[in-house]
């Protein structure tokens, strides 16, 4: 069972990296190769098009998987899943061509809905397969159907480049190319991988009770997506498509930024479920946890601005680096909190305490929403960033006293005493050298020195992590 456990984290591991890398690689073609309009319109288009998809899914594709991996009948549920994404797919992609129609003009943003809809259109059909093979624990499986489209995108996209022969018209058509196949892999791999057999049969009761049982997540779902891409779609629609591909740019890095958090996540949910079932929180060991996680957040944040203008400056030609700095350095703020709001969210998840966290993520959701509509119009990219920082703090603040575990009440200090030590050691470094590669280890040194003051680090530590991961 260890080996498998080890097997599985290792498969998921492997393949958050090559999507992270892969997405990269897309990211930075189609910034640098198109103009910031052009690259803004394309992000707008996917943040439209994901949020409504994501939507689509009602919560079932979770359900799927907790359903199969308790054992039900795979080929029936995934036989209703297929038939819901179908219909769902199909009507929303038909009032998209409506519109089209119907409108009395049609401008180039319409117009990359509905081509570049069509590949993602065929990733919500290709869901059922995916989250289904989540469920049987056929990793490997899986992994080889989230990678296969980014594949052909990246490989695509960087022999367009250095064809230079990138143009939004053939971007679509890689982008669909990349979409059509990953459903068509998913059908033949999923059919070939489980030997599951599959049928359209329209089954009304089952159909019904499986939208009634996700309905308790749908809520969570419309949040979340809603929550996800807010920003980006407000922007490109009441700002400019440039300030969006400014903005999406930051954000992406921000993103890719955070996978330690990532690979972190997974480690914690059996590990507090575990603790909660046999009621022994060992609290001492989740602060020092704690304590470890707001270190690596804040490292990551430093070394991120410390490095964002001259590097970023020098790989976009200019476009993308200092028109951020102030960007970035607000999303970066956000990191520490989003470890902690992603802590907690564990354990009070672990006690089954669903309906408090729906209501943190309502309030998060709120907060943002609001945030958003009073903030880009005047300061645009760095009011949106402020709003999901404001965000992210209230949760956090939520989240804090919501919590009943004796001797969790003052996680807050960790997190502000490394955001500290982090601001001092990059002030202090761009203080002393103007040369990046000479400010970098300067600015980690001050502050690790600065974490060993405050005794964020301390030599007992590995110890500790160490009996929380093996226990």
């Amino acid at each position: 069972m260890k080996k498998l456990l080890i097997r599985n984290f290792s498969v998921n591991a492997i393949q958050l990296v090559v999507n992270q890398v892969l997405g990269l690689g897309i990211f930075y073609v189609l910034s640098t190769g198109l103009d910031k309009n052009s690259f803004g319109q394309i992000n707008l288009a996917l943040a439209v098009l994901l949020a409504g998809f994501n939507i689509l899914s009602f919560g079932i594709d979770q359900l799927v998987i907790k359903k199969i991996a308790a054992g039900a009948n795979a080929s029936v549920i995934v036989s209703i899943y297929i038939f819901h994404v179908l219909i769902a797919g199909l009507v929303f992609y038909g009032i998209l061509i409506a519109g089209y129609f119907v409108l009395p003009h049609v401008n180039q943003l319409y117009s990359l809905l509905l081509l570049i809809g069509i590949g993602k259109l065929m990733i919500f059909f290709s869901t059922p397969f995916k989250q289904a093979a989540n469920g049987l624990e056929r990793f490997k499986l899986m992994a080889y159907m989230l990678v296969i489209s980014n594949i052909i995108r990246c490989g695509g996209l960087i022999i367009l480049a250095i064809s230079h022969v990138l143009s939004l018209h053939s971007i679509v058509i890689i982008f669909i190319t990349g979409d059509v196949t990953e459903l068509l892999f998913c059908v033949f791999a999923f059919k070939l991988g489980t030997q599951i057999s599959l049928s359209l049969k329209w089954n009304k009761r089952d159909y019904r009770n499986l939208l009634t049982e996700a309905l308790p997540q749908t809520g969570v779902v419309l949040i979340t997506s809603a929550l996800a891409r807010f920003d980006w779609i407000f922007i490109g629609f009441m700002v400019s498509a440039v300030k969006l591909a400014e903005y999406s740019f930051a954000y992406k890095i921000y993103e890719i930024s955070t996978l330690p958090l990532l690979a972190i996540a997974p480690l914690l949910i059996p590990r507090f479920t575990k603790m909660v079932q046999q009621q022994n929180i060992r609290v001492a060991e989740l602060k020092i946890l704690v304590r470890g996680e707001m270190i690596i957040a804040a490292l990551v944040a430093l070394v991120l601005n410390v490095c964002w203008s001259p590097v970023i400056d020098g790989i976009t030609a200019g476009k993308y680096g200092l028109i951020n700095v102030k960007t970035i350095f607000i999303l970066t703020l956000c990191m520490p909190f989003l470890y902690l709001n992603n802590f907690l969210w564990t354990i009070y998840f672990a006690q089954g305490r669903l309906k408090m966290i729906l209501s943190s993520f309502i309030i998060t959701l709120l907060v943002n929403v609001i945030g958003d509509i009073i903030l880009i119009p005047f300061f645009k990219n760095e009011g949106a960033a402020f709003a999901f920082l404001v965000s992210c703090v209230v949760q956090v603040v939520y989240y804090l006293k919501k919590n009943d575990v004796a001797g969790l009440n003052r996680l807050w200090q960790p997190l502000v005493l490394c955001i500290l030590c982090a601001l001092l050691g990059g002030f202090i470094a761009k203080m002393l050298f103007v040369n990046v590669w000479l400010a970098l280890p300067a600015a980690i040194l001050i502050y690790l020195i600065f974490l060993v003051i405050t005794k964020q680090i301390k030599l007992s530590d590995r110890q500790y992590i160490g009996q929380f991961f093996h226990q």
